[in-house]
């Protein structure tokens, strides 16, 4: 679990870093620059299915040349360069490119990471791994919200310094960097260790080549995501609905902060869990959590309940992420574990662009009720595809596991 341990404080100090920022995409691009809803979703819906084929290329790239750590650092700086980006930017064009890279460097080290992830994890306690790098990875993203509310408190309205906070912004970026220092590459991984690397055998053959050979639970939970991902727009129209529903700019920062605080506390005790009831019982409730932030989002008018909607939308991801995480990697042949997790990561890409900017399109035409219950509806259906065609996967493999003890 040591390892588990640096590997979340890379992503800590990370998210420390890129939460500063993401909070004020749509604020700032609203309130500099005019954009519209529409036009935030395009670029948000660019930026990660730009990056999103960079995903199940990296895990290819990870499972081929067994260099998972090299690969996921060269992922973590891009967070930097995104920093160094958003300063330069002048105009909605600046913040896409900023936005690109930064989704870019995402595509680039999701894959490995969880590999490394998975491989450092004990037997028994894939959820629980997952569970812990995900409870340190929102708990950097709920410390990078609070400490932009307290700069944000500070500012006078339209005329806060947001490229000051950029600035600030580099330095835990850079720490996240430093963490990479400590983090051990898996035993497999011989040649990254300095070992003579292995020869290679033939269960390292693209994955496209053996496609009918993967577990049909997993193509179908591929599927699922790919359904859910198409309601699952950008974070930012959260971000809109709670200026919508009356809440100031320096108040929408906190509402993010106990999102995320939420998901922080609650990712460990859900990743265990799972380890013990199964990947599904969490996973379906996970799906009907979402369609009931997202009707919350949409007919919440009181300020006390969207508050408790915020809430429930942390806990949401606390059930999901790294759940969902855990069971690819367990379902996943061995010598395909980062292909598969990328491939994982890049199905949900693919999906954010049309998802995005259908919820721009919708929230402009329609009101910002509309994106949400779109949303809501899909989650719905992908928690009855769950619960009526996939299997325990994680029940059967802990069977086993007691069987051969």
């Amino acid at each position: 679990m040591i390892n588990i341990l640096f590997l979340g404080l890379v992503s800590f100090f990370t998210d420390i870093s890129t939460e500063m920022v993401y909070p004020l995409i749509p604020i700032y691009l609203t309130g500099r620059f005019g954009a519209r809803p529409a036009l935030i979703g395009v670029i948000e819906g660019v930026a990660e299915s730009t990056a999103s084929l960079l995903k199940v290329f990296s895990g290819y790239l990870t499972d081929r040349f067994q260099k998972s750590k090299l690969i996921a650092f060269s992922g973590y700086a891009g967070s930097l360069f995104y920093k160094l980006a958003l300063l330069l930017s002048n105009s909605w064009w600046g913040i896409l490119i900023a936005r690109v890279i930064d989704r870019t460097g995402k595509g680039i080290r999701t894959a490995p990471r969880d590999v490394l992830v998975s491989e450092s994890a004990g037997a028994g306690s894939m959820g629980k791994a997952f569970g812990l790098h995900k409870a340190l990875d929102m708990a950097g993203a709920a410390l990078g919200g609070l400490i932009t509310w307290f700069l944000l408190r500070g500012g006078q309205g339209g005329d806060f310094n947001y490229k000051f906070l950029f600035m600030i912004s580099v330095i835990p970026a850079v720490l996240g960097l430093c963490m990479f220092l400590f983090v051990k590459p898996p035993p497999s991984h011989a040649s990254e260790r300095g070992q003579p690397h292995p020869a290679p055998v033939k269960q390292r053959e693209p994955f496209w080549r053996n496609v009918k050979q993967l577990d049909r639970q997993l193509l179908l939970y591929l599927a699922v995501v790919f359904l859910f991902t198409l309601g699952n727009s950008s974070d930012n129209f959260i971000i809109l609905r709670a200026l919508d529903a009356g809440f100031s700019e320096v108040d929408v920062i906190l509402l993010y902060f106990l999102c995320s605080a939420a998901a922080g506390a609650l990712s460990m005790p859900f990743g265990r869990l799972s380890d013990k009831i199964g990947r599904k019982k969490l996973l379906v409730p996970g799906y009907l959590a979402f369609a009931l932030c997202y009707f919350g989002f949409a007919f919440t008018q009181g300020k006390a309940l969207m508050v408790a909607v915020f809430v429930l939308y942390g806990a949401y991801t606390a059930m999901i992420t790294g759940v969902e995480r855990a069971f690819v990697a367990e379902i996943a042949p061995p010598a395909l574990k980062g292909t598969m997790l990328g491939l994982q990561a890049t199905v949900a890409g693919i999906a954010l662009l049309p998802a995005s900017v259908i919820a721009g399109a919708l929230y402009d035409a329609n009101g910002p009720a509309a994106p949400f219950v779109f949303g809501a509806g899909l989650s719905l259906a992908a928690a009855a595809i769950l619960m009526v065609l996939m299997k325990d996967i994680t029940n059967q493999n802990n069977q086993k596991e007691r069987t051969f003890a």
